[in-house]
């Protein structure tokens, strides 16, 4: 028996799973996490603090994870509380409730792709609509067409995500502003990497206590250099959080995720240490490209989209010739990289000199 033989739903036949490739190679910037280890007093911390649970795992965890979302408000700042805080296995399973609750059969899903690959792929899951909204042609997304969308798709969810992934641009406010004028929907602005952006970026945060239907999520995953413990979460209106309760899981958060978050915010200030250290050599990737006559989108995030590669399969695959694996996100032309340690960039732009090299090299 295959895939094929098996009664699934009509919508998820032929789809691939997520997932970036998974190599053993000396080098891996392809899924934007933080090269820098926990530091050993973080450790430390951690492992004290899921230590401290061990004895109590046979009583099921806090399901409200109470103590952990009031650590992330006090975290996020801008005067919220734990009533608008709400957390998950990863910022994924953020979105996937907010989908389960807002979405679903009969609802659709506004997007401005290319962005995160994952919020299609959720909404189809969810059995919501998906719709594909418009970027300009430097991946920006401006507040007119943003607005005209809504009014012509009329959706119940609209996602942005700033800084935006796979192209690292972040969108201004007045984008979120019009968005939310326009739509009767929610309004989802996802900033994974907002820890990252460059000075003067505005969060979405501000924006809560303008509407009801804003949400803005985020992750443990980048900056606080902790995307093994998978944990996400998402600042709203306290009557989100109430509906987002409908549809979790029982005790969906384990004792022991929930203890390592709350250790790792009491230390938050060492793990955001490397923060400077990664947004430097982002600056320095955007920079030596920029160098070599190449397309580079600016980032705000931890990464650097960019074209001008020509055939990026080839390209990609000559790279990891070299030991580096990098992101083929499946724009013709264009390639994704990690910002991560100087000698990870150093490897990087060895790998793609040779690769372009060759490229040059190779007879028409």
């Amino acid at each position: 028996m295959t895939l094929a033989d098996l009664p699934i739903r009509d919508e998820l036949r032929g789809s691939e799973p997520y997932g970036a490739p998974q190599l053993d190679v000396p080098v891996a910037l392809n899924t934007n996490e933080n090269s820098y280890p926990v530091p050993e007093q973080v450790v430390e911390a951690i492992v004290a603090a899921v230590r401290a649970e061990a004895a109590g795992l046979n009583r099921y965890p806090d399901r409200e994870a109470v103590a952990l979302r009031d650590g992330l408000a006090r975290y996020v700042g801008h005067g919220l509380t734990v009533h608008n805080l709400w957390a998950a296995n990863g910022s994924n399973e953020v979105l996937q409730q907010l989908l389960q609750v807002f979405g679903g059969p009969g609802r659709t899903a506004l997007g401005f792709t290319p962005a995160y690959s994952m919020h299609p792929i959720l909404a189809t899951g969810t059995g919501t609509a998906w719709v594909d909204g418009r970027r300009k042609a430097d991946f920006s997304v401006d507040a007119e067409n943003a607005a005209a969308d809504v009014r012509k798709h009329d959706p119940d969810i609209v996602f942005l995500c700033s800084p935006n992934n796979p192209t690292g641009t972040a969108l201004g406010l007045d984008v979120v502003d019009a968005v939310l004028a326009e739509s009767r929907g929610m309004v989802v602005v996802d900033e994974a990497y907002a820890e990252f952006a460059r000075p003067g970026t505005p969060s979405a945060l501000s924006r809560l206590g303008a509407s009801p239907r804003l949400v803005v999520t985020r992750t443990m995953s980048k900056a606080f250099a902790l995307a093994g413990a998978r944990l996400g979460y998402l600042a709203a209106d306290p009557a989100v959080i109430d509906a987002v309760r409908l549809v979790r899981l029982p005790y969906h958060l384990s004792a022991l995720t929930q203890a390592a978050a709350r250790a790792a915010l009491a230390h938050a200030d060492a793990l955001l240490a490397t923060v400077e250290a990664i947004k430097q050599q982002r600056d320095r990737i955007v920079d030596e490209l920029t160098a070599r006559g190449l397309d580079v989108v600016p980032s705000d995030a931890n990464f650097v989209l960019f074209g001008g590669v020509g055939d990026q399969k080839t390209v990609w695959r000559r790279v990891l010739d070299e030991g580096v694996l990098i992101r083929d996100v499946g724009l013709p032309g264009y390639l994704r990289v990690t910002a991560g340690t100087p000698a990870e960039t150093d490897a990087f732009l060895a790998a793609l000199d040779a690769a372009l090299r060759d490229k040059e090299q190779k007879p028409a």
